[in-house]
C-alpha cells in the first residue's frame, strides 16, 4: 500500500466514478449488445490492471488493449476475460497469443500471410483466434472491402487459426460536418458484413462503434460497442455531451482522474527578477513562488510554460517560467496561506482534462494518456 505522505506527485482514481460511468453506458446500449471496455494505453492513464479488474467485475464482455504486451500483463494479473488486441501484433508474438488465449487483430496482407504460416505449425488443441479489421474510409488500418473475397478465400482454408470477429472504426462520428463521410463508412462496413455472411462466416462478433459512435450511431453498432474515453468520465466531443443531454437526460459521466502534487518549496522573487530556464518570465512586482515536483517527464506538457495553472487551496496559481523536466514554478502571491506540503491539483477539479487540453493545444485523450505510468495511481 502506497503511503501518500511519501509521494511528491500521484494520480487519484475514483472507483465510484468508474462504476457509475460503466453503468451509464451499459444502460444506454441495452441488454442485447456486448460491451468491450477499452483499457489500452494504461487505461487512458487510469491504470491498466486495476481498471481491468473493475470493469471485469462489473461485467464487461471484452477488454480492449493496444498491444499484446498489455494483454500479457493482464493475464499475469489473473484477468480471465476475453481480450482483443486492437493494434498490430508482430508475428513473433503470435504464439504468445495462442498460449494465453489472446485474440489479435489482422488488418494487413502481411499479417494474413503470417497466420497462414502459423496455421501449419499449430498442433493439438492449439488455436489462434482473431478479428478482421476493415478499412471503411479512415485509411489507417484494415483490408479494403473490395479485397474481402480474396482474403476470405485464404481464411476459409485455415484450420487452427479462427476468424471470430470483424470490425472497423469511424473517424469522425460526432461531427455534423463529416456526417456524409461517416454514413458512408457505416454503409461500407455493412457491405463487408454481408460479404462475410455470404461466404458462410456467420456468428462473428461485429463491431463498429467506439464511444462517440455509440452515442450517435447506436442502431448501427451491431453486436458490440467499444467504450474507451467514456468509461473514464470524459466525452469524446462536446457534441456528444449536448446530444445525450437532449436524448437521454438521465445520462451523466463523472471524471475519475485527479492528478495531484505537493508544494515542495516556497520562496520570494523581487520586482525585475526573472525565473526559470531562459528567464522567460520577469516579475512586475514582488512575488511569492511555489515549486511543484512535476515536469514534462511526468507528462506535464512543456507548451504550458507561462500559460498553464494549477489549483492550490481552491484558487488558481499561474505557472511562471519554463516547464522543467521535473519541476514547475507557480505564482502564489494571491494565495498567501499557501505553504510547503500543500496539495496541488495539476488536473482535476478547477482544471479539468478539457481545460488542460485547451491550454496545451491538444485533446483530452492526449493529456490523460501521457501522464507518466510510473506515477502511482491511488484508488479510492
Amino acid at each position: 500500500m502506497v503511503n501518500k505522505k511519501t509521494l511528491r506527485t500521484w494520480v487519484e482514481i475514483d472507483k465510484k466514478a468508474l462504476v457509475h460511468n460503466y453503468k451509464m453506458w451499459r444502460r444506454f446500449i441495452g441488454p442485447k449488445k456486448k460491451l468491450l471496455s477499452v483499457i489500452k494505453s494504461n487505461a487512458y492513464g487510469h491504470g491498466l490492471v486495476d481498471c481491468a479488474k473493475i470493469f471485469s467485475k462489473l461485467g464487461a464482455d471484452w477488454l480492449g488493449v493496444d498491444a499484446i504486451e498489455e494483454a500479457l500483463v493482464l493475464r499475469r494479473a489473473g484477468i480471465k476475460k476475453p481480450i482483443l488486441v486492437l493494434g498490430h501484433t508482430r508475428p513473433a508474438n503470435f504464439k504468445l497469443a495462442v498460449e494465453d488465449n489472446i485474440v489479435i487483430t489482422i488488418s494487413s496482407p502481411e499479417s494474413l500471410k503470417e497466420i497462414v504460416s502459423l496455421d501449419k505449425k499449430l498442433t493439438g488443441s492449439q488455436e489462434l483466434r482473431f478479428h478482421l479489421k476493415i478499412n471503411t474510409g479512415m485509411n489507417r488500418q484494415g483490408f479494403a472491402v473490395s479485397d474481402l473475397p480474396k482474403v476470405l478465400k485464404i481464411v476459409s482454408s485455415l484450420k487452427k487459426v479462427k476468424l471470430i470477429g470483424v470490425y472497423s472504426h469511424l473517424a469522425s462520428p460526432c461531427s455534423k460536418e463529416n456526417e456524409t463521410r461517416t454514413k458512408s463508412q457505416v454503409k461500407l462496413f455493412k457491405q463487408a458484413v454481408q460479404i462475410l455472411e455470404e461466404a458462410s462466416f456467420n456468428n462473428l462478433i461485429r463491431h463498429l462503434c467506439a464511444t462517440g459512435a455509440t452515442t450517435f450511431y447506436l442502431d448501427d453498432s451491431l453486436d458490440m460497442v467499444r467504450i474507451g474515453i467514456g468509461s473514464y468520465g470524459l466525452w469524446p466531443d462536446e457534441a456528444a455531451k449536448k446530444y445525450l443531454a437532449k436524448t437521454a437526460k438521465w445520462f451523466s459521466l463523472k471524471p475519475a482522474l485527479t492528478w495531484k502534487a505537493v508544494v515542495s518549496e516556497i520562496h520570494g522573487a523581487k520586482k525585475g527578477e526573472a525565473v526559470g530556464y531562459d528567464f522567460t518570465h520577469v516579475f512586475k512586482k514582488d512575488s511569492k513562488l511555489a515549486i511543484c515536483a512535476v515536469g514534462y517527464w511526468h507528462g506535464y506538457n512543456r507548451i504550458l510554460s507561462n500559460r498553464g495553472y494549477v489549483m492550490i487551496k481552491g484558487k488558481k496559481a499561474p505557472l511562471v517560467g519554463r516547464v522543467s523536466m521535473d519541476m514547475i514554478i507557480v505564482d502564489v502571491t494571491n494565495i498567501p496561506q499557501a505553504k510547503v506540503g500543500d496539495e496541488v491539483i495539476i488536473m482535476g477539479p478547477g482544471i479539468s482534462a478539457y481545460d488542460f487540453a485547451k491550454l496545451s493545444d491538444t485533446s483530452p485523450y492526449e493529456v490523460i494518456t501521457r501522464i507518466n505510468p510510473d506515477i502511482p495511481r491511488l484508488y479510492k
